[in-house]
């Protein structure tokens, strides 16, 4: 993945936070102001109530106007024209509050004219949880200059009783704020992931690099080695000379496959199409694979099933999937190998069929050997060496391609790859 792509990812990821977080606090605020106005309401209802009660109880007449004053967000004061009893005032309230479904403790104090004092009355429970807040006593709560009969009611635990009543509203809040911080945590992953992956990369490559110089000089040693007389001549010299050539041609063929894969996931990595015939490649690739079956007393063939049309691709790649696919054909045989091209076509495409009969992989691993360094487990045996990008890079040349690839493949009878060009 780019960086450009990542930094978009990043950038959208953020505005998606924000949005979320912003969206989130005002839902808060809009449900904290309703539910406040729908508490004050509740209140003003119940406190009316309880003021025609003591009314109707004592037979004075309400105030026409100021029945009900408002000090502060949890203190109200109701305004009568007659003496209150205390024992009747909080029945009335606790009635009345029950009723309305306010269930939050309260306390409240009656003003007396005698001594221009607020009396305190009592501090009553209705919650329906054990923890209560302390009275605070008749010290604490305002005195209203204006009024001559009244008594002054507060909700020492408003805030409280507002959050329990928003209680869906802060699951749901809470649920998405845990999603976000998921989110936040997975981008900083992927960002470590793709650090790392990075700094593998960049030692990878450089070690490839590196590998390049040591490599060249032992081609040209074992070059000059091979064709001194002395060497020539000694049965035993001459096979170590053709070791050191042979591995040392295996190596770089490692180190260029490596950088391959390298080249494939950069950023810059470009197709260089050309048209071409596909049936004369094919026949040069056969060819060129044919000596390498040999020496192991094995076959390959080739069929082309009446297809004699162009390709547009990038040659070089091309090649080297087929490549890649017929040494594998010749690296897992069961026995001396063998393998099987044929060219066909279906609905105007070209279709290659690389079939063998070697060792066949198991189901269960059919789904994971185009991963990259992915090499079918075979317990404590090491016979067959390699990285496990062959088929890594197979498929991702396909998929620059716009190719379909498919294998099928049975235990102990072989496998059969499908390319849909």
């Amino acid at each position: 993945m780019s960086n450009a792509i990542i930094r978009r990812l990043l950038i959208l990821g953020g505005l998606a936070i924000i949005g979320i977080l912003f969206t989130q606090t005002y839902m808060l605020y809009r449900t904290w102001n309703s539910k406040q106005q729908e508490f004050n309401q509740t209140v003003n209802i119940a406190l009316r109530n309880v003021a025609e009660s003591i009314s109707e109880y004592s037979g004075a007449d309400l105030p026409k106007q100021d029945l009900i004053q408002q000090r502060s967000s949890s203190v109200y004061a109701v305004n009568i024209n007659s003496a209150i009893d205390a024992n009747v005032l909080e029945e009335y309230l606790e009635q009345e509050f029950i009723n309305a479904s306010l269930n939050t403790n309260f306390e409240y104090a009656l003003y007396d004219c005698a001594t221009d004092d607020l009396v305190y009355g009592n501090y009553c429970v209705l919650s329906n949880t054990d923890e209560s807040t302390a009275p605070e006593g008749a010290d604490n709560l305002p005195k209203f200059n204006d009024l001559i009969y009244y008594f002054v009611v507060k909700f020492v635990d408003r805030e409280g009783y507002l959050l329990t009543t928003m209680r869906q509203s802060l699951i749901l809040s809470g649920i998405a704020l845990l999603a976000v911080l998921f989110f936040m945590y997975s981008i900083y992953v992927i960002l470590r992931q793709k650090q790392l992956t990075e700094l593998q990369k960049d030692f990878i490559n450089n070690m490839t690099h590196e590998f390049k110089t040591p490599i060249s000089s032992i081609k040209i040693a074992a070059e000059v080695l091979s064709k001194d007389p002395n060497v020539s001549s000694s049965k035993r010299l001459k096979k170590y000379s053709e070791i050191i050539g042979d591995q040392n041609n295996r190596l770089n063929n490692l180190v260029e496959k490596v950088l391959d894969i390298a080249k494939l996931e950069g950023d810059q990595f470009k197709l260089s199409k050309t048209e071409f015939d596909l049936d004369e490649l094919l026949m040069q690739i056969v060819d060129s694979q044919s000596l390498h079956f040999q020496k192991l007393n094995g076959t390959i063939s080739y069929k082309n099933m009446k297809y004699n049309g162009m390709l547009t691709a990038d040659k070089l790649h091309f090649s080297n999937v087929i490549t890649n696919l017929l040494d594998n054909a010749r690296k897992y045989s069961q026995g001396a190998p063998f393998a099987e091209i044929i060219l066909s076509k279906k609905d105007g495409n070209p279709i290659i069929t690389i079939a063998d009969k070697g060792e066949g992989i198991d189901p269960i691993y059919l789904k994971k050997i185009f991963d990259k360094f992915f090499r079918v487990p075979k317990g404590d045996q090491h016979d067959v060496k390699g990285f496990g990008l062959g088929l890594f890079y197979v498929k991702n040349i396909c998929r620059a391609h716009g190719w379909w690839i498919d294998i099928d493949s049975e235990l102990k009878k072989g496998t059969r790859v499908t390319l849909k060009l």
